[in-house]
């Protein structure tokens, strides 16, 4: 190796509901394709429009030694459905392409999500981790810093020299991930060996279960960062929630320890992390609000201004999860049993934020909500509307997940119905802080009541004005609705805890 060693930089951001329409070249496009120069370009911008871990890795590099990056493409799709898997292959060869041209390679970095799937094939993580490794050969370091939604499978860990996981539930650790990458790399590059074992479980755990702060997910990925901490083997921890609606055989809580020198340090505390999830099953159980239960608890809030106001989650509306943010059920509820001071974020219709931005602020019209949706959770809904606010939709993140990165939720309007405000949009995301709202001219400080179509991350973004316990979690129809028997799934494996209760597993499996 040289003493300046030089890095490829690649990635691929999907995470893929195998139930919401088919991702294609426009749509990470639209999202978020840099390729060569253009990725450093971007991470040298303030407000980097790109993955955080991606920028805290070239940084952290940067600080750590002389390096030299070979930027090659990073893609990303969000959370979305399955990949087009001719787009994909296309993507794969470009990639290759590029790594072939950049050699000689010291180390190779993927900035991934994880929980991709294509229209064609169920894990195309580790296939794009493979190609990589067939085109820099067997004893170059590979590295991959995933979301903990990934769905991890055989190949991925052995086409890798280390998968490094968020262990933050909203992600507020990118940052911490990239960097901690790099410092991996460096040793690496060192000559120090890794040794990863990896151990899934016959536990698909539901979306909402999979905070970090509290619940079973958090206390298992505590109880592996403080062994971590105490066992100087030990290179990294990750353990993998995953992501239920890719629906695949690589489906299940995921434990991956990498440790150095040898392997029988990680196997024993993957081991023993394994033993302590399977005894917790039992924690991971979905309990949401009924929709009913919800307005009722709106209205109140309307009655008595004593009381502090609340913030509901439509979580099965999620886009974070590949949901369309488009589901009417909560607005249709709200608006038909008047409930006031209420507004909701984000939703998202492009014809509708169109009409409204040709229309002007301060018309009124008939608004028509999911004019041309063709999904089956996505019910039309007509009411009259003022227009309230226009905006080209590009806004910088205040808090949480999305901190000091730009998003561009395209042209947006804001809407007046009866006494609810929507803002629509017209790109799919989902509310990640306060400014969601703020930056579209709705004052939250005089609202009684929030919804966001989101199902976790908004909680790292409002959690200065709503306390966990004025959080409401409301359940209704939608593609990623965490009752996880209400899918007709194909490809995850059976039986599965919770949805199989009779699930089994053992240390000797």
């Amino acid at each position: 190796m040289s003493k300046r060693p030089r890095i490829a930089i690649l990635g691929f951001v999907l995470e893929s509901n195998r139930f919401a329409p088919v991702v294609t070249r426009a749509d990470f496009e639209r999202v978020g394709y840099f390729e060569g120069q253009a990725i450093l370009d971007e991470i040298r911008k303030p407000y980097p429009a790109i993955d955080e871990s991606l920028t805290a890795f070239a940084k952290t590099m940067g600080e750590s030694g002389d390096w030299e990056p070979a930027p090659v493409i990073f893609a990303n799709g969000a959370a979305a459905g399955p990949c087009d898997h001719a787009f994909f292959l296309e993507l794969m060869a470009r990639m290759r392409a590029g790594l072939e041209a950049a050699m000689p390679l010291d180390g190779v970095y993927f900035a991934q999500h994880g929980a991709a799937i294509t229209t064609e094939h169920h894990d195309p993580d580790g296939l794009m981790f493979q190609m990589a490794r067939d085109v820099v050969g067997k004893g170059v370091p590979i590295i991959a810093t995933l979301d903990l939604h990934s769905n991890i499978s055989e190949l991925m860990v052995s086409a890798t020299s280390m998968l490094c996981g968020y262990i933050t539930n909203p992600h507020v650790d990118m940052w911490d991930r990239g960097a901690e990458a790099a410092r991996a790399m460096r040793e690496l590059l060192a000559g120090v060996q890794y040794f990863p074992t990896f151990i899934r479980l016959p536990l698909v755990a539901p979306s909402v279960t999979m905070l970090t702060a509290r619940g079973p997910y958090g206390d298992l990925i505590n109880l592996g960062q403080a062994r971590q901490k105490k066992e100087n083997a030990i290179a990294n921890v990750t353990i993998m929630g995953g992501f239920a609606w890719a629906d695949t055989p690589d489906n299940g809580m995921a434990i991956v320890v990498t440790s150095r020198g040898s392997a029988e340090p990680g196997q024993s505390l993957a081991r023993d992390l394994a033993k302590s999830c399977w005894a917790d099953r039992e924690r991971y159980q979905v309990r949401l609000t009924p929709l009913e239960e919800a307005i009722r608890m709106m209205k109140e809030l309307n009655r008595d201004k004593q009381k502090p106001p609340l913030l509901f989650a439509d979580v099965a509306d999620n886009p974070g999860g590949g949901a369309r943010g488009n589901t009417t059920w909560i607005l249709k509820a709200a608006h038909d049993a008047g409930v006031e001071d209420t507004a909701i974020t984000p939703f998202y219709d492009e014809e509708l934020a169109a009409e409204a931005h040709k229309l002007g602020c301060g018309t009124r019209f008939h608004a028509r909500f999911n004019r041309s949706e063709t999904n089956e959770f996505s019910k039309s809904f007509e009411a009259e509307a003022i227009v309230r606010n226009l905006s080209d939709g590009v806004i910088v993140g205040r808090r949480g997940t999305g901190a000091g990165t730009t998003m561009n939720l395209g042209p947006t309007a804001t809407l007046q119905v009866g006494g609810i405000r929507v803002v629509v949009i017209s790109n799919r995301t989902q509310a990640l802080d306060y400014g969601y709202f703020e930056s579209f001219g709705v004052p939250v400080d005089q609202m009684r009541s929030l919804v966001v179509k989101s199902r976790g991350h908004f909680r790292a973004g409002f959690d200065h004005l709503f306390t966990p316990d004025r959080v409401i979690e409301v359940d209704c129809p939608g593609l990623v609705s965490p009752i996880l028997s209400r899918y007709p799934w194909k490809g995850l494996p059976r039986p599965v805890y919770p949805m199989d209760p009779d699930a089994k597993w053992s240390a000797a499996d």
